[in-house]
Protein backbone atom coordinates (compact mmCIF):
# COMPACT_ATOMS: atom_id res chain seq x y z
CA UNK A 1 0.00 0.00 0.00
CA UNK A 2 2.10 3.10 -1.48
CA UNK A 3 0.03 5.48 0.53
CA UNK A 4 -1.86 4.57 4.01
CA UNK A 5 -3.69 7.71 4.16
CA UNK A 6 -6.08 9.90 1.15
CA UNK A 7 -6.94 12.88 1.51
CA UNK A 8 -10.43 12.37 0.11
CA UNK A 9 -11.40 9.80 2.51
CA UNK A 10 -14.69 9.97 4.57
CA UNK A 11 -14.06 11.38 8.35
CA UNK A 12 -16.16 8.67 9.75
CA UNK A 13 -13.80 6.02 8.09
CA UNK A 14 -10.62 7.59 10.30
CA UNK A 15 -11.62 4.80 13.08
CA UNK A 16 -11.21 2.20 10.41
CA UNK A 17 -8.39 3.31 8.95
CA UNK A 18 -6.47 3.60 12.48
CA UNK A 19 -7.40 -0.44 13.32
CA UNK A 20 -5.60 -0.88 9.43
CA UNK A 21 -2.33 0.80 10.84
CA UNK A 22 -2.06 -1.22 13.73
CA UNK A 23 -3.03 -4.17 11.91
CA UNK A 24 0.02 -3.60 9.61
CA UNK A 25 2.44 -2.04 12.47
CA UNK A 26 1.95 -5.79 13.84
CA UNK A 27 2.41 -7.54 10.93
CA UNK A 28 5.75 -5.77 9.90
CA UNK A 29 6.94 -6.27 13.21
CA UNK A 30 6.50 -9.57 13.50
CA UNK A 31 8.25 -10.19 10.21
CA UNK A 32 11.11 -7.85 11.67
CA UNK A 33 11.69 -10.40 13.97
CA UNK A 34 11.30 -13.69 12.24
CA UNK A 35 14.33 -14.89 11.40
CA UNK A 36 13.84 -18.63 10.27
CA UNK A 37 10.63 -17.59 8.24
CA UNK A 38 11.94 -14.48 6.61
CA UNK A 39 14.83 -16.73 4.95
CA UNK A 40 17.82 -14.24 6.23
CA UNK A 41 19.34 -13.77 9.60
CA UNK A 42 17.45 -10.61 10.32
CA UNK A 43 15.32 -7.70 8.45
CA UNK A 44 16.23 -4.63 10.09
CA UNK A 45 13.11 -1.90 10.27
CA UNK A 46 14.85 1.25 10.61
CA UNK A 47 13.11 4.83 11.75
CA UNK A 48 14.41 6.60 8.63
CA UNK A 49 14.79 5.43 5.56
CA UNK A 50 15.64 7.74 2.20
CA UNK A 51 15.17 5.54 -0.51
CA UNK A 52 11.41 4.62 -2.05
CA UNK A 53 9.94 1.96 -3.38
CA UNK A 54 11.48 2.92 -7.03
CA UNK A 55 14.83 3.61 -5.44
CA UNK A 56 14.73 7.57 -5.59
CA UNK A 57 15.60 9.87 -2.94
CA UNK A 58 12.30 11.60 -1.12
CA UNK A 59 11.56 13.53 2.22
CA UNK A 60 10.69 11.29 4.62
CA UNK A 61 7.40 11.75 6.96
CA UNK A 62 6.67 9.63 9.81
CA UNK A 63 2.62 8.84 10.47
CA UNK A 64 2.06 10.87 13.71
CA UNK A 65 -1.01 8.65 14.64
CA UNK A 66 1.00 5.33 15.17
CA UNK A 67 0.82 4.30 19.18
CA UNK A 68 3.55 5.28 20.88
CA UNK A 69 3.26 1.67 22.61
CA UNK A 70 4.84 0.05 19.35
CA UNK A 71 8.33 -0.32 19.22
CA UNK A 72 8.89 -0.55 15.10
CA UNK A 73 7.71 2.74 13.64
CA UNK A 74 6.27 2.49 9.96
CA UNK A 75 7.57 5.34 7.46
CA UNK A 76 5.63 6.45 4.53
CA UNK A 77 6.59 8.75 1.40
CA UNK A 78 5.02 10.13 -1.76
CA UNK A 79 5.80 7.51 -3.61
CA UNK A 80 5.60 4.52 -1.37
CA UNK A 81 6.75 2.60 1.54
CA UNK A 82 10.32 1.11 2.28
CA UNK A 83 10.77 -0.57 5.67
CA UNK A 84 13.16 -3.09 4.41
CA UNK A 85 16.71 -3.31 3.27
CA UNK A 86 16.68 -6.94 1.99
CA UNK A 87 15.62 -7.56 -1.83
CA UNK A 88 11.04 -7.42 -1.19
CA UNK A 89 11.39 -10.81 -3.02
CA UNK A 90 12.79 -12.45 0.18
CA UNK A 91 9.92 -10.65 2.34
CA UNK A 92 6.65 -12.39 2.85
CA UNK A 93 2.99 -10.86 1.99
CA UNK A 94 1.84 -9.09 4.37
CA UNK A 95 -0.86 -7.13 2.68
CA UNK A 96 -2.38 -7.03 -0.69
CA UNK A 97 -2.27 -4.08 -1.42
CA UNK A 98 1.12 -3.17 -0.30
CA UNK A 99 2.73 -5.74 -2.68
CA UNK A 100 3.27 -3.50 -5.68
CA UNK A 101 5.32 -1.00 -4.01
CA UNK A 102 7.40 -3.62 -1.83
CA UNK A 103 7.99 -5.67 -4.82
CA UNK A 104 9.24 -2.80 -7.09
CA UNK A 105 12.14 -2.49 -4.73
CA UNK A 106 15.13 -4.11 -6.68
CA UNK A 107 17.93 -6.13 -4.64
CA UNK A 108 19.95 -3.47 -6.14
CA UNK A 109 18.82 -0.88 -4.21
CA UNK A 110 19.55 -2.94 -0.95
CA UNK A 111 23.38 -3.07 -1.91
CA UNK A 112 23.67 0.86 -2.11
CA UNK A 113 22.62 1.00 1.63
CA UNK A 114 25.17 -0.87 3.67
CA UNK A 115 24.82 0.83 6.48
CA UNK A 116 21.40 -0.03 7.37
CA UNK A 117 22.45 -3.42 7.87
CA UNK A 118 23.54 -4.33 11.81
CA UNK A 119 25.72 -7.34 11.10
CA UNK A 120 29.36 -6.38 9.46
CA UNK A 121 29.81 -7.88 5.79
CA UNK A 122 32.52 -7.56 3.41
CA UNK A 123 30.78 -4.81 2.08
CA UNK A 124 30.51 -3.14 5.39
CA UNK A 125 31.15 0.81 5.40
CA UNK A 126 34.34 -0.40 7.73
CA UNK A 127 36.10 -2.40 5.21
CA UNK A 128 38.83 -0.66 3.14
CA UNK A 129 37.06 0.86 -0.53
CA UNK A 130 38.80 2.43 -3.44
CA UNK A 131 38.66 5.88 -3.34
CA UNK A 132 39.00 6.37 -0.02
CA UNK A 133 42.61 7.92 1.52
CA UNK A 134 41.96 5.05 4.74
CA UNK A 135 42.68 2.67 2.49
CA UNK A 136 46.22 3.55 1.20
CA UNK A 137 49.24 2.85 3.71
CA UNK A 138 52.10 5.17 3.09
CA UNK A 139 55.44 3.10 3.59
CA UNK A 140 57.95 5.83 2.82
CA UNK A 141 58.85 8.82 0.92
CA UNK A 142 60.08 8.73 -2.29
CA UNK A 143 60.77 11.86 -3.82
CA UNK A 144 59.22 15.29 -3.46
CA UNK A 145 58.39 17.81 -6.45
CA UNK A 146 56.97 21.38 -6.75
CA UNK A 147 53.56 20.31 -6.16
CA UNK A 148 53.28 17.06 -5.51
CA UNK A 149 54.94 14.24 -3.03
CA UNK A 150 55.24 10.47 -4.04
CA UNK A 151 55.15 8.06 -1.18
CA UNK A 152 55.41 4.16 -1.60
CA UNK A 153 52.17 2.61 0.08
CA UNK A 154 50.69 -0.36 0.39
CA UNK A 155 46.56 -1.19 -0.40
CA UNK A 156 44.37 -2.46 2.14
CA UNK A 157 41.95 -3.42 -0.41
CA UNK A 158 44.34 -6.16 -2.34
CA UNK A 159 47.51 -5.81 -0.20
CA UNK A 160 49.33 -4.45 -3.43
CA UNK A 161 51.90 -1.97 -3.48
CA UNK A 162 51.07 1.50 -4.95
CA UNK A 163 52.74 4.55 -5.72
CA UNK A 164 50.77 7.65 -3.94
CA UNK A 165 51.10 10.79 -5.72
CA UNK A 166 49.97 13.39 -3.25
CA UNK A 167 49.04 16.69 -4.76
CA UNK A 168 48.68 19.72 -2.67
CA UNK A 169 45.95 22.02 -3.11
CA UNK A 170 45.93 25.37 -2.10
CA UNK A 171 43.10 26.92 -1.80
CA UNK A 172 43.76 30.10 -3.81
CA UNK A 173 44.83 28.52 -6.69
CA UNK A 174 42.73 25.26 -6.59
CA UNK A 175 43.92 22.02 -8.41
CA UNK A 176 47.16 21.83 -10.45
CA UNK A 177 46.05 21.90 -14.28
CA UNK A 178 48.61 19.08 -14.32
CA UNK A 179 47.55 16.84 -12.45
CA UNK A 180 43.81 17.55 -13.54
CA UNK A 181 45.39 16.92 -17.19
CA UNK A 182 47.40 13.51 -15.84
CA UNK A 183 44.36 12.07 -14.04
CA UNK A 184 41.76 12.40 -16.85
CA UNK A 185 43.73 11.00 -19.57
CA UNK A 186 45.51 8.14 -17.52
CA UNK A 187 42.09 6.87 -16.89
CA UNK A 188 41.60 6.09 -20.09
CA UNK A 189 44.44 5.10 -21.17
CA UNK A 190 45.46 0.81 -20.56
CA UNK A 191 48.29 -0.37 -22.03
CA UNK A 192 51.32 -2.69 -20.50
CA UNK A 193 53.66 0.07 -21.51
CA UNK A 194 52.13 2.62 -20.19
CA UNK A 195 51.55 3.03 -16.00
CA UNK A 196 48.24 2.28 -14.65
CA UNK A 197 46.82 4.70 -12.36
CA UNK A 198 44.60 2.81 -9.92
CA UNK A 199 42.67 5.35 -7.79
CA UNK A 200 41.80 8.70 -7.47
CA UNK A 201 41.33 10.15 -3.79
CA UNK A 202 40.42 13.91 -3.49
CA UNK A 203 40.00 16.05 -0.38
CA UNK A 204 40.16 19.63 0.84
CA UNK A 205 43.80 19.25 0.94
CA UNK A 206 44.97 17.25 -1.48
CA UNK A 207 44.34 15.12 -4.58
CA UNK A 208 46.10 11.43 -4.40
CA UNK A 209 46.98 9.44 -7.52
CA UNK A 210 47.23 6.42 -7.16
CA UNK A 211 49.42 4.40 -9.44
CA UNK A 212 50.47 0.74 -9.83
CA UNK A 213 54.18 0.69 -8.36
CA UNK A 214 57.31 0.58 -10.35
CA UNK A 215 60.87 -0.22 -8.87
CA UNK A 216 62.85 2.24 -10.77
CA UNK A 217 63.32 4.17 -13.58
CA UNK A 218 65.58 4.48 -16.73
CA UNK A 219 67.40 7.17 -15.76
CA UNK A 220 68.57 5.49 -12.32
CA UNK A 221 68.72 1.94 -14.63
CA UNK A 222 71.64 3.95 -16.92
CA UNK A 223 72.89 5.45 -13.78
CA UNK A 224 73.35 2.15 -12.39
CA UNK A 225 75.13 0.65 -15.80
CA UNK A 226 76.92 3.54 -17.24
CA UNK A 227 79.19 3.48 -20.27
CA UNK A 228 75.81 2.27 -22.14
CA UNK A 229 73.38 -0.59 -21.91
CA UNK A 230 73.50 -4.26 -23.22
CA UNK A 231 72.62 -3.88 -27.19
CA UNK A 232 69.74 -6.36 -26.87
CA UNK A 233 67.87 -4.56 -23.64
CA UNK A 234 68.07 -1.64 -25.39
CA UNK A 235 66.50 -2.84 -28.18
CA UNK A 236 63.67 -4.15 -26.01
CA UNK A 237 63.14 -0.94 -23.66
CA UNK A 238 63.07 1.00 -27.16
CA UNK A 239 60.50 -1.57 -28.58
CA UNK A 240 58.17 -0.99 -25.31
CA UNK A 241 58.91 2.78 -25.81
CA UNK A 242 57.51 2.90 -29.15
CA UNK A 243 54.83 0.95 -28.04
CA UNK A 244 53.48 2.81 -25.30
CA UNK A 245 54.06 6.22 -27.77
CA UNK A 246 52.02 4.20 -30.69
CA UNK A 247 48.90 3.60 -28.29
CA UNK A 248 48.51 7.34 -27.15
CA UNK A 249 49.42 8.59 -30.62
CA UNK A 250 46.73 6.74 -32.23
CA UNK A 251 44.41 8.53 -29.32
CA UNK A 252 46.16 12.14 -30.31
CA UNK A 253 47.40 12.37 -27.21
CA UNK A 254 51.10 13.91 -26.87
CA UNK A 255 53.22 13.22 -24.19
CA UNK A 256 55.53 16.22 -24.55
CA UNK A 257 57.79 15.25 -21.77
CA UNK A 258 60.08 12.39 -22.69
CA UNK A 259 62.96 11.71 -20.87
CA UNK A 260 64.90 8.73 -19.32
CA UNK A 261 63.44 9.84 -15.27
CA UNK A 262 59.54 9.70 -16.91
CA UNK A 263 59.91 5.95 -18.24
CA UNK A 264 59.63 3.53 -15.32
CA UNK A 265 60.92 -0.02 -15.37
CA UNK A 266 60.14 -2.62 -13.26
CA UNK A 267 61.98 -5.67 -11.52
CA UNK A 268 61.13 -7.74 -14.55
CA UNK A 269 62.62 -5.23 -17.07
CA UNK A 270 59.05 -3.68 -18.25
CA UNK A 271 58.98 -0.01 -19.80
CA UNK A 272 56.10 2.28 -18.70
CA UNK A 273 55.36 5.79 -19.93
CA UNK A 274 54.77 7.69 -16.81
CA UNK A 275 54.12 11.31 -15.73
CA UNK A 276 51.11 12.98 -18.44
CA UNK A 277 51.21 16.13 -16.39
CA UNK A 278 52.71 17.78 -19.58
CA UNK A 279 50.73 15.62 -21.92
CA UNK A 280 47.63 17.08 -24.20
CA UNK A 281 45.27 15.33 -26.24
CA UNK A 282 45.63 16.58 -30.45
CA UNK A 283 42.36 18.03 -30.95
CA UNK A 284 41.00 18.31 -34.29
CA UNK A 285 41.22 20.86 -36.28
CA UNK A 286 45.11 22.10 -34.81
CA UNK A 287 45.58 24.75 -32.28
CA UNK A 288 48.76 26.06 -30.72
CA UNK A 289 50.36 24.86 -27.99
CA UNK A 290 53.11 26.67 -25.26
CA UNK A 291 56.88 25.74 -26.56
CA UNK A 292 57.49 25.52 -22.67
CA UNK A 293 57.32 21.72 -22.93
CA UNK A 294 60.60 19.34 -22.57
CA UNK A 295 63.00 19.13 -20.53
CA UNK A 296 65.92 21.24 -22.34
CA UNK A 297 68.03 18.26 -23.16
CA UNK A 298 64.90 16.07 -24.92
CA UNK A 299 63.75 19.53 -26.32
CA UNK A 300 63.25 19.41 -30.32
CA UNK A 301 64.96 22.60 -32.33
CA UNK A 302 61.16 23.40 -33.58
CA UNK A 303 60.42 23.59 -30.28
CA UNK A 304 63.51 25.39 -29.20
CA UNK A 305 62.96 28.33 -31.92
CA UNK A 306 59.23 28.90 -30.69
CA UNK A 307 57.17 26.61 -32.79
CA UNK A 308 53.63 26.24 -30.58
CA UNK A 309 52.32 24.34 -33.93
CA UNK A 310 53.65 20.45 -33.13
CA UNK A 311 52.13 17.12 -33.17
CA UNK A 312 53.54 13.56 -32.81
CA UNK A 313 56.69 14.33 -34.15
CA UNK A 314 57.39 16.50 -31.25
CA UNK A 315 57.68 12.80 -28.66
CA UNK A 316 59.34 11.36 -31.59
CA UNK A 317 62.82 13.93 -31.22
CA UNK A 318 63.00 12.76 -27.86
CA UNK A 319 62.68 9.29 -28.51
CA UNK A 320 65.63 9.73 -30.45
CA UNK A 321 67.85 11.12 -27.76
CA UNK A 322 67.00 8.42 -25.51
CA UNK A 323 68.02 5.77 -28.06
CA UNK A 324 71.40 7.18 -28.35
CA UNK A 325 72.07 7.75 -24.61
CA UNK A 326 71.21 3.70 -23.89
CA UNK A 327 73.41 3.03 -26.42
CA UNK A 328 75.85 5.81 -25.55
CA UNK A 329 75.95 5.81 -22.01
CA UNK A 330 75.94 9.36 -22.22
CA UNK A 331 73.23 12.16 -22.76
CA UNK A 332 73.21 12.71 -27.02
CA UNK A 333 72.69 16.46 -26.69
CA UNK A 334 73.54 18.22 -22.96
CA UNK A 335 72.78 21.76 -22.89
CA UNK A 336 75.23 23.73 -20.33
CA UNK A 337 73.86 26.66 -20.31
CA UNK A 338 70.60 28.02 -21.93
CA UNK A 339 68.25 27.24 -25.91
CA UNK A 340 71.29 28.88 -27.69
CA UNK A 341 73.95 26.76 -26.17
CA UNK A 342 71.28 23.73 -26.95
CA UNK A 343 70.76 24.38 -30.54
CA UNK A 344 74.41 25.02 -31.45
CA UNK A 345 74.70 21.56 -29.91
CA UNK A 346 72.10 19.99 -31.67
CA UNK A 347 72.96 21.62 -35.35
CA UNK A 348 77.09 20.96 -34.56
CA UNK A 349 75.64 17.13 -35.23
CA UNK A 350 72.29 17.70 -37.24
CA UNK A 351 73.33 20.61 -39.44
CA UNK A 352 72.15 24.22 -39.39
CA UNK A 353 68.85 24.20 -40.85
CA UNK A 354 67.68 26.29 -43.81
CA UNK A 355 64.81 26.87 -45.72
CA UNK A 356 66.00 24.34 -48.01
CA UNK A 357 66.61 21.62 -45.29
CA UNK A 358 63.28 22.78 -43.44
CA UNK A 359 60.70 24.62 -45.34
CA UNK A 360 59.28 27.20 -43.45
CA UNK A 361 62.38 27.33 -40.30
CA UNK A 362 62.77 31.24 -40.79
CA UNK A 363 59.27 31.82 -39.87
CA UNK A 364 59.98 30.70 -36.61
CA UNK A 365 60.01 33.17 -34.22
CA UNK A 366 63.43 32.56 -32.42
CA UNK A 367 65.40 31.79 -35.93
CA UNK A 368 67.96 33.96 -36.74
CA UNK A 369 70.26 32.71 -39.36
CA UNK A 370 73.15 35.24 -38.23
CA UNK A 371 72.91 33.98 -34.86
CA UNK A 372 74.30 30.02 -35.15
CA UNK A 373 77.34 29.28 -36.37
CA UNK A 374 76.65 27.14 -40.09
CA UNK A 375 77.35 23.23 -39.77
CA UNK A 376 77.29 20.60 -41.94
CA UNK A 377 75.24 17.82 -41.09
CA UNK A 378 77.57 14.48 -39.88
CA UNK A 379 77.07 11.32 -39.49
CA UNK A 380 75.89 9.64 -36.28
CA UNK A 381 78.42 7.59 -35.38
CA UNK A 382 81.16 10.46 -35.37
CA UNK A 383 79.13 11.86 -32.75
CA UNK A 384 78.53 8.88 -30.90
CA UNK A 385 80.76 5.39 -31.85
CA UNK A 386 78.85 3.29 -30.32
CA UNK A 387 75.71 3.28 -33.07
CA UNK A 388 78.07 2.00 -35.59
CA UNK A 389 78.53 -1.39 -33.50
CA UNK A 390 74.64 -2.01 -33.57
CA UNK A 391 72.85 -3.17 -37.48
CA UNK A 392 70.67 -0.72 -38.11
CA UNK A 393 70.89 1.78 -35.10
CA UNK A 394 72.46 4.72 -36.91
CA UNK A 395 69.92 4.87 -39.17
CA UNK A 396 67.15 4.33 -37.06
CA UNK A 397 68.61 6.87 -34.87
CA UNK A 398 69.07 9.58 -37.60
CA UNK A 399 64.97 9.24 -39.04
CA UNK A 400 64.27 10.19 -35.21
CA UNK A 401 66.20 13.30 -35.31
CA UNK A 402 65.34 15.11 -37.80
CA UNK A 403 65.24 18.92 -37.86
CA UNK A 404 62.34 19.13 -39.97
CA UNK A 405 59.59 17.55 -37.90
CA UNK A 406 57.47 16.01 -40.84
CA UNK A 407 60.47 14.17 -41.51
CA UNK A 408 60.32 12.07 -38.55
CA UNK A 409 59.87 8.41 -37.76
CA UNK A 410 56.53 7.90 -36.52
CA UNK A 411 56.13 5.19 -33.54
CA UNK A 412 54.38 2.46 -35.54
CA UNK A 413 56.72 3.32 -38.58
CA UNK A 414 59.74 3.08 -36.09
CA UNK A 415 58.39 -0.41 -34.76
CA UNK A 416 58.50 -2.08 -37.95
CA UNK A 417 61.95 -1.03 -38.93
CA UNK A 418 64.52 -3.81 -39.77
CA UNK A 419 66.31 -2.66 -36.51
CA UNK A 420 64.32 -4.57 -34.29
CA UNK A 421 63.89 -7.33 -37.77
CA UNK A 422 65.59 -10.54 -35.31
CA UNK A 423 63.19 -9.55 -32.45
CA UNK A 424 60.33 -12.74 -32.60
CA UNK A 425 57.08 -11.92 -34.56
CA UNK A 426 54.69 -12.63 -32.04
CA UNK A 427 55.67 -9.35 -30.47
CA UNK A 428 53.84 -7.15 -32.73
CA UNK A 429 50.43 -9.47 -32.22
CA UNK A 430 50.22 -8.69 -28.40
CA UNK A 431 47.22 -7.31 -27.29
CA UNK A 432 47.54 -3.65 -25.50
CA UNK A 433 47.55 -5.13 -22.00
CA UNK A 434 49.68 -8.28 -22.61
CA UNK A 435 53.98 -7.44 -21.69
CA UNK A 436 56.69 -8.32 -24.14
CA UNK A 437 58.04 -10.82 -21.80
CA UNK A 438 54.86 -12.47 -22.35
CA UNK A 439 56.53 -14.27 -25.23
CA UNK A 440 59.41 -17.08 -24.94
CA UNK A 441 62.74 -16.21 -25.24
CA UNK A 442 62.07 -12.54 -24.50
CA UNK A 443 64.20 -11.43 -21.50
CA UNK A 444 66.51 -8.74 -20.68
CA UNK A 445 70.09 -9.66 -20.37
CA UNK A 446 72.46 -8.93 -17.72
CA UNK A 447 74.29 -5.85 -17.46
CA UNK A 448 78.18 -5.99 -17.04
CA UNK A 449 78.15 -9.37 -15.27
CA UNK A 450 74.97 -8.03 -13.14
CA UNK A 451 71.73 -9.20 -12.63
CA UNK A 452 68.93 -7.16 -13.04
CA UNK A 453 68.23 -5.16 -9.93
CA UNK A 454 66.07 -3.06 -8.00
CA UNK A 455 67.96 0.66 -8.16
CA UNK A 456 68.85 1.96 -4.62
CA UNK A 457 67.09 5.36 -5.24
CA UNK A 458 63.71 5.07 -5.30
CA UNK A 459 61.83 6.06 -8.54
CA UNK A 460 59.74 9.09 -7.64
CA UNK A 461 57.56 9.21 -11.36
CA UNK A 462 59.87 11.58 -12.95
CA UNK A 463 61.04 13.68 -9.77
CA UNK A 464 64.11 12.20 -9.13
CA UNK A 465 67.44 13.91 -10.28
CA UNK A 466 69.54 12.20 -12.94
CA UNK A 467 73.01 13.34 -11.66
CA UNK A 468 74.48 10.76 -9.13
CA UNK A 469 75.88 7.78 -9.81
CA UNK A 470 75.31 4.61 -7.42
Amino acid sequence: MCDLMKASQPAEKIGKMKKLRRTLSESFRSIAFKKEDSGFDEICVTKMSTRSCQGTDSVIKPLDTIPEDKKVRVQRTQSGFDPFEKPASQVKRVHSENNACINAKSSSASKESPKLRRHSSPSSPTSPKFGKADSYEKLEKLGEGSYATVYKGKSKVNGKLVALKVIRLQEEEGTPFTAIREASLLKGLKHANIVLLHDIIHTKETLTLVFEYVHTDLCQYMDKHPGGLHPDNVKLFLFQLLRGLSYIHQRYILHRDLKPQNLLISDTGELKLADFGLARAKSVPSHTYSNEVVTLWYRPPDVLLGSTDYSTCLDMWGVGCIFIEMIQGVAAFPGMKDIQDQLERIFLVIGTPSEDTWPGVNSLPHFKPDRFTVYSAKKLRQAWNKLGYVDHAEELASRFLQCFPKNRLSAQAALNHEYFSNLPPRLWELQDMSSIFTVPNVKLQTESGDSIQVCARRNSHGKASCGSKH
